[in-house]
Parts: structure tokens; C-alpha cells; sequence
């Protein structure tokens, strides 16, 4: 990845591609899961068990090629019956449909089921080799074929699956007397040939069984997800103008009659309710909105944000830890952090909560019906009563009753030809 972050850290829609292979297997009721890493205490192995636990991380040292790696994870499998399938960290587009069916083959009496796809180009992919019956007779790696076996299309993933009694017994007969010295999972495929087991093959598209070995295929990786998502949404109802402009995270969720214009990025953690609008140049990140709300353009709504329906948040604002009701507007050019609004509030332009002192953070609360003026800084902890209103230019530092009229600027003074008189002393001082 030519990067100081380790591959498998690498964020795939805001995800690190770890992450990816660990919910898949949760996605189709693993009952355990182990990763295996080359230390525990590296950023991969560190990151490996908070994403499941300190105990369910295995140390491959030293790396002794896919076999061994898998072989390390025996222990976390004693006393295991199950099936047992192998999954890839820099694989992260892999459906749970399609693992499901791989176990599947296994339930129908396959005793070894081999994920593999129909490459474009076969390149360096390792060859899976049918026989008559159409079980897997052996694969072959790219090196090691024969012109005929270098024709063949049908690629080997890496992912497969079997009893783990049967996978870890293969395991211990594999050897390592290789050019590269090292102990092969696909080598268990020739075992069970030997003791006469059946072995199948399940297919998947190439796009989902890509590896991520680049910042080039990570790049291609995302827009396979972002177009898979896109697609799904505009099938579900949801209008995007410029489709390609649009970027989701791994858990974005929007729902039917959303419309989404250009330009639009969502972060972690959002989810939009039927009907809100999200206008162009919009970011939202950790994000609740309830029906028919109207975003942006140009807004960064930002972690703990929650809209209330038909609220509009409008053009270069920003919210953070914002209680929004219903029916409130706040239309442009403010800063909106660590407050909660009631409903039909009307927030003038440029008002800003000031909700940090330089130690700690403070919260706003404004009553329903409240009306804010332009310009007004509303120092934190403070709050509005219902049905108060604000004069412009204000800063307001105590709290204000329901109903009440709160005006906090100094009185406007005119002084007589006070203009001439300045621009001329400093045409003199000049």
C-alpha cells in the first residue's frame, strides 16, 4: 500500500478492511471466530482483538505460508464440531449469500467446498481443475500449469470450507517441500483427493471475491461498493440526481422518497427517514433525520446530530450533539453544537451556540416557538424559554424566560459628520 497504516487497516466506506471479514462472519452466525496475525502486538494484532477479543487472536511467527497461518488457529477451535471456513482480511466484498451457499455445499455432503470465480484474466490466479464428475480435482498454481490448466477461467479465491475435525487432520499432513517453503492451504485439496473425499466447487462473481493488494484496488474495491449501493437505494425508492457524485459509508440507510443531490458525502452512522432532502455539497456523519427534513446545501452536520421531521437545516451550517424538533429551521450560516431545540424554532443567520470555555463543553437548550435573531451568540450553559425572542447581535449570557425579549448590545450612538472628522485626521496623518 506504499503507507505506514497496514493493509487490513485501510478503510473500505469508512470500515477498515479487517473490520469487513470480521462482520461477514458475524453476518452468517459464526459461533466462533479467530483471527490469525503475525503479532498480537502490532497495529493489525492490536486492532484484530478489539475488533473480537484478546483471546480469539492467533500469532502466525513466523509466517509460514496460508496453511500454517490456518493451522495456528486449531486451539481456538478445540472441541469445535462445526464447519469451518476460511476468509481473507484484504477480501472485503464477499456476500453473505455467497458464504452461505459454501456451507451449504458442505451440509449437502460436500466434504470440502471451494470458493472460486470466472476470471477475465486468469493471470497469476491459481487454476481450479474439475473432474469428469465436476468435483474439484486439484488446484494449480499459475507457475506450476500446464498450457491446457492456464486455459481454464475457473480461479481459485483462497476461501474455503470444511468439518474443522477434517480440516485441522489435513492440515497436519501438508508439507512445506515447495520452492517457497511454506505450507499451503491448497495442498489439502490433493490430500482428500488421496483419501478418496469429495470436494466441490461454489462460484462467485469476480467483483466480490477481489483482493485488496494496492491503494489502485482499493480504490476499485470502493467503487464496486459505492455502485452496489447506489443501485440498491435507487431500486428502493430513493432519488439520486447524479448518482456517481454520492458516497455512502458501510452502514448508511436511507429510506424510499429520499432525495439525494450531487455532491453529497455521508460519514458513519447515518440514517435519513423517508422523504428528507439532502441538497448538494452536504457531509453528515453520525446522522438521525426523521421524515421530510431538508439539508444543505453546503451543511456539515457532524456525530450526534438527530433532526426531528420537517426540520430544515440550511446552506454553511454545522451541527454537532444537536437535538433538532420539530419543524425548526435553522437556515444558514450558523454553528449549532451541544444544544437541544425544541419544535418551531426559527434560528437567525449567523447565530452561534458557544458551547466550549476552553476546558469543558456546555450545553444550549432552546424552547419551542423560540425565535433567535441574526448574528446572536448564545454562551453555554444558557437557556431559552418557549416562545422567547432574541434581538439581533446579541449575546446573551443569562438565561431567558419563556416569552420574553432579550436584548444584549450596546446602544447605537451617532455622532454628527463623526466620518468626515475621522477620514480626515487620517488623510493628515498620512
Amino acid at each position: 500500500m506504499k503507507t505506514k497504516l497496514p493493509k487490513v487497516l485501510h478503510p473500505l466506506a469508512g470500515r477498515p478492511l479487517l473490520s469487513w471479514a470480521a462482520s461477514l462472519a458475524r453476518r452468517v452466525g459464526a459461533s466462533r471466530i479467530c483471527a490469525v496475525v503475525s503479532s498480537k502486538t502490532n497495529a493489525v494484532g492490536l486492532a484484530a482483538a478489539a475488533e473480537l477479543s484478546a483471546e480469539a487472536v492467533m500469532v502466525q511467527n513466523p509466517p509460514q505460508g496460508t496453511g500454517d497461518a490456518v493451522k495456528c488457529a486449531q486451539d481456538a477451535f478445540a472441541g469445535f464440531e462445526g464447519n469451518v471456513i476460511t476468509l481473507y482480511a484484504d477480501v472485503p466484498l464477499i456476500r453473505a449469500q455467497t458464504i452461505e451457499r459454501v456451507f451449504a455445499a458442505i451440509e449437502d455432503g460436500a466434504d470440502i467446498a471451494v470458493l472460486g470465480f470466472e476470471a477475465t484474466d486468469p493471470g497469476a490466479y491459481g487454476r481450479l481443475v474439475l473432474s469428469e464428475d465436476g468435483s474439484l480435482e486439484k488446484i494449480t498454481e499459475a507457475k506450476d500449469a500446464s498450457s491446457a490448466e492456464l486455459a481454464i477461467r475457473l480461479c481459485n479465491s483462497g476461501v474455503l470450507a470444511a468439518g474443522s475435525s477434517l480440516l485441522f487432520s489435513l492440515l497436519g499432513e501438508i508439507t512445506n517441500d515447495n520452492a517457497n517453503g511454506e505450507y499451503y492451504l491448497t495442498d489439502i485439496v490433493g490430500l482428500a483427493k488421496q483419501r478418496d473425499l469429495r470436494i466441490v466447487v461454489v462460484t462467485a462473481d469476480e467483483d466480490e471475491v477481489m483482493g485488496v493488494n494496492s491503494q489502485a484496488e482499493l480504490a476499485i474495491a470502493e467503487n464496486l461498493f459505492q455502485t452496489q449501493v447506489r443501485e440498491k437505494w435507487m431500486q428502493n425508492g430513493v432519488r439520486l440526481r447524479a448518482p456517481e457524485t454520492v458516497f455512502a459509508s458501510w452502514d448508511t440507510q436511507i429510506e424510499p422518497d429520499c432525495v439525494i443531490e450531487p455532491y453529497v458525502v455521508f460519514g458513519p452512522g447515518v440514517h435519513l427517514g423517508a422523504g428528507t432532502h439532502v441538497h448538494s455539497f452536504s457531509h453528515l456523519e453520525g446522522v438521525m433525520a426523521k421524515g421530510d427534513a431538508s439539508i444543505g446545501p453546503f451543511a456539515r452536520l457532524r456525530q450526534g446530530t438527530n433532526i426531528a421531521a420537517e426540520a430544515k437545516i440550511g446552506n454553511f451550517v454545522e451541527t454537532k450533539n444537536a437535538e433538532i424538533g420539530h419543524g425548526t429551521k435553522i437556515s444558514h450560516l450558523s454553528y449549532i453544537g451541544d444544544t437541544n431545540i425544541g419544535t418551531q424554532v426559527n434560528i437567525g443567520a449567523g447565530t452561534i451556540t458557544c458551547n466550549y470555555d476552553g476546558v469543558s463543553k456546555h450545553i444550549t437548550t432552546i424552547g419551542a416557538g423560540a425565535f433567535i435573531g441574526s448574528n446572536t451568540s448564545l454562551v453555554a450553559p444558557i437557556t431559552i424559554g418557549a416562545g422567547a425572542l432574541v434581538g439581533s447581535g446579541s449575546v446573551i449570557t443569562c438565561n431567558v424566560p419563556q416569552n420574553a425579549l432579550s436584548i444584549a448590545r450596546a446602544r447605537q450612538r451617532d455622532i454628527n459628520d463623526g466620518a468626515t472628522r475621522f477620514r480626515n485626521r487620517k488623510n493628515k496623518d498620512a
